[in-house]
């Protein structure tokens, strides 16, 4: 049993032991506190609340939301009308009840024989504000939370400007790792670029609800960015180990204000999971198959094409009627060109271009900025693998020729003492040669292929990064244009696939 099943247990009981006393204190008997649904009916009858409200308790995340109007609905009945006595008892409702239940001084009064309280107009718009600011917050940690799309590493599925809704429900919504925060802001407060707006003196460890489903291959996943657990706060976009590769940990550490980040304020990415648990992945020039088998392209994959004309340029408005926004012009005559084959072809069949080809980097040819960052795997962005992607309770064969693939896993994620040395390999003091994973893990690549900075480029995405899954696009504005031009009509209110 985790601890955060024994803070719930503690929690659930003292709500129920206060319960059991207000309901005496109200008239009715303790015992039908512990009674399940009937004891939410005899609780709207103590705070004076239509049975319609019984509708709210059966809505998942919603009845979070409910829940705490009744606990200040049950205040009130007790004299408790000061804004700061009503925060008290909505963060503290297992300590609150309890106090009103089971103290002598504390006596219940029906809400039709309570006098009315004046508010001044402050107070009620406090009132308002505050319950507002936790019904959102409610609803953006367990059930729906607004993104916008910063890059254009899922072009042409999801494109800069693109806002969409995010499902935390589908993949089961996780428990606020730092519980104190600002309201509606990520890692940093409003109007500041380096001041944190969380806490983390309080700090929960990693547990998720049940959800939906399971993630599937090709689900477009929003997940905290796993190497963003260290980041250079003046080069918020690089990767902290990519700059310590290149220029050595002192200078980052001279020239740069290093900090490190909760997993819940990393940076949220968002990707196509193409492997899942328990998968082999690999590419084979920049077609990926899972288990030996080939994945399936979504509609709008892309990739870099090198483009040659007799001379004449491709004109802007050509490409604007090709819908390409990504492109370079290399020489007079040759063009790099982000496009899906479906335009590639398009391209292909103007008088005017003699040839498009896919650019391809060959097999063999191994990059050190390529996950894992070793001379040993000759791996690059278009041919990668064969790799295993770790399951939970799932066993491999470790040694120093493949350790690099898993290292991160067992000392980062999974907080192990890993140890290397004269070829043998140590976990928490032991000689090892397998490792039995303690997570589920994933694979995430963007649908624009050669402009993505993605799984190849920093590895596995753990389970307790996952954040939702994109469902759906209700806004699109294009970042060149100005209002109401901007106004991407034909990609707005769609759903993602």
């Amino acid at each position: 049993m985790n601890i955060i099943t024994i803070i719930t247990i503690i929690i659930f009981l003292s709500i129920i032991a206060g319960l059991w006393s207000v309901f005496r204190k109200a008239g009715y008997r303790g015992w039908e506190a512990i009674i399940p649904f009937y004891n939410i009916y005899i609780w709207l009858r103590i705070i004076d609340k239509p049975v319609w409200w019984y509708i709210f308790i059966l809505i998942p995340f919603i009845n979070v939301f409910t829940f705490y109007l009744m606990v200040v609905e049950t205040l009130k009945c007790f004299r408790k009308d000061g804004l700061g006595q009503q925060a008290l008892g909505v963060l503290f409702p297992f300590i609150f009840l309890p106090y009103l239940g089971f103290s002598k001084d504390q006596e219940y009064t029906h809400p039709s024989r309570l006098p009315a309280v004046k508010k001044s107009a402050v107070r009620e718009w406090a009132d308002a504000i505050i319950f507002a600011v936790i019904a959102a917050s409610v609803i953006r940690a367990f059930l729906l939370e607004a993104y916008t799309i910063p890059t254009s590493s899922m072009e042409k599925s999801l494109l800069v400007g693109d806002y969409l809704f995010v499902s935390k429900l589908t993949f089961g919504p996780r428990l606020p790792q730092t519980p104190i925060a600002f309201p509606f802001a990520h890692n940093t407060l409003p109007l500041t670029d380096n001041v944190k707006s969380y806490l983390e003196w309080i700090t929960l460890p990693y547990h998720r609800y049940p959800g939906l489903r399971d993630i599937r291959n090709n689900d477009v996943v929003v997940f905290n960015y796993p190497e963003g657990d260290t980041v250079a706060l003046q080069l918020p976009n690089q990767s902290y180990y990519s700059l310590v590769r290149e220029a050595g940990r002192d200078r980052v550490w001279g020239n740069y204000d290093v900090v490190s980040r909760p997993v819940d304020k990393r940076e949220n990415y968002i990707k196509r999971c193409v492997a899942i648990p328990g998968d082999t992945f690999e590419m084979r020039d920049g077609v990926i198959y899972i288990n030996g088998e080939e994945l399936s392209d979504p509609e709008n994959v892309q990739h870099n094409y090198w483009v040659e004309t007799d001379g004449r340029a491709l004109s802007g408005r050509i490409m604007e009627r090709m819908d390409i926004t990504e492109w370079r012009q290399v020489s007079q005559d040759a063009y790099l060109i982000a496009m899906t084959p479906q335009v590639a072809g398009q391209v292909d069949n103007l008088d005017y271009v003699t040839s498009v080809s896919k650019n391809l980097s060959p097999e063999g040819r191994g990059e050190r900025y390529i996950f894992p960052h070793s001379p040993d795997f000759g791996w690059n962005e278009d041919n990668f693998g064969p790799l295993y992607i770790p399951a939970k309770g799932e066993t491999v064969s470790i040694d120093t020729g493949n350790i690099a693939l898993y290292e991160r896993i067992i000392e980062v994620y999974e907080e192990n003492q890993l140890l290397v040395d004269n070829n043998r390999i140590f976990i928490n003091g032991e000689q090892a040669s397998t490792y039995t994973f303690q997570m589920d893990y994933y694979w995430m690549v963007g649908d624009n292929r050669h402009n993505s900075a993605d799984s190849r480029f920093w590895g596995f995405v753990p389970e307790d990064h996952i954040v939702g899954r994109a469902m759906f696009v209700w806004l699109s504005l294009s970042p060149d244009r100005g209002f109401p031009a901007n106004i991407r009509f034909n990609k707005s209110m769609r759903t993602i696939r």
